[in-house]
Order: C-alpha cells, then structure tokens, then sequence
C-alpha cells in the first residue's frame, strides 16, 4: 500500500534514522567503528528529530490507532519500545555506549522503525477515513514543526567510506 500523504513525515524520518543504523552496521562490520563519534551523532539527532518524532507519534497517531482493538497492543508494544530507545538515548548522551550496544541500539531502532511502516502505519491507512487522517496530518505538521526536517550529514568519523578509502 502506498503511504498516506498525511504519514509521509514520520516515514521521511524514518528514512532518516534508518540510515544512521545502516551506517552504524557497515561500521562495526567493517571493524572501524569510531563509538563516541555515533554517540554525538546519536544525541544530534534525538534533538533535532527523533525527540520530537516520539512526542507527535504519542500524542497524535498512537492515540486514533488506539481506538481499534486490533491496533491496541500493537501500540502498547511501541510505546514500550519509545521508553527502551529514549533510555538507549540517554545512554549515548552519558557516554555508555560500546561497540555492543551501539550494535543493540541500531537493532532496536531498525525493528521499530519497520514495525511503524509495515504493521501501524498500513493499519492506520487501511482503518481512518481521509479526514481522520487529514486531521492526523495537521496534528503530526503541528507536533514535527521543530524538528529538523532535512536528514542530518553524518560527521566524518560516521560517513561510509568507499573501499578504495
């Protein structure tokens, strides 16, 4: 199914992470991992975004998923998985992570991120009516209106590098 308009914003997000956990996964496949350099970058953009993607996926979206029954735990385990990466966040802003759980940590931001797109946000679609979702999109342009909205440049020490490099 093709992605509502109205959730287009939380996907581009998601692009957005998806791509800091693919780079973090090549990195430490490729043994060069630079741990406090992904920690910086991990706390940019829980600032510039993510914070605030959490906080308008809460507020706006899971509360008109909710009201399915079919969509109740499916929310309750997102909601619980919003606590566990916003606790891994706090982790990287003190300086915790090693190169184990910056593996976790993109692993439990990949899952998520897919769980949103494949299972919420098509069930969503399938389930509101156009102006129930319009209403979600004016909600979600209100709540991201601080966020970044452009995918941050990873700093040198997190790009990929080619192989001649």
């Amino acid at each position: 199914m093709l992605r509502d308009k109205n959730l287009i914003p939380l996907s581009h997000q998601h692009q957005h992470a998806l791509a800091l956990c693919v780079r973090i996964d090549r990195t430490i496949q490729a043994g060069q991992v630079d741990v406090a350099a992904f920690q910086a970058e991990i706390q940019q953009i829980f600032q510039q975004e993510i914070g605030f993607h959490f906080e308008a996926e809460e507020k706006v979206l899971f509360p008109a998923a909710e009201r399915f029954s079919e969509l109740k735990v499916l929310v309750a385990e997102l909601t619980v998985e919003h606590a566990v990466l916003r606790e891994m966040f706090d982790l990287s802003r003190t300086g915790e992570f090693d190169t184990a759980l910056l593996t976790k940590f993109a692993g439990l931001l990949s899952t998520h991120i897919r769980k949103e797109e494949r299972q919420l946000f098509e069930h969503v679609q399938g389930l509101l009516t156009k102006e129930e979702m319009a209403a979600i999109g004016e909600g979600l342009q209100g709540a991201l209106a601080n966020a970044n909205q452009s995918c941050l440049l990873p700093n040198e020490s997190t790009r990929l590098r080619g192989k001649a490099e």
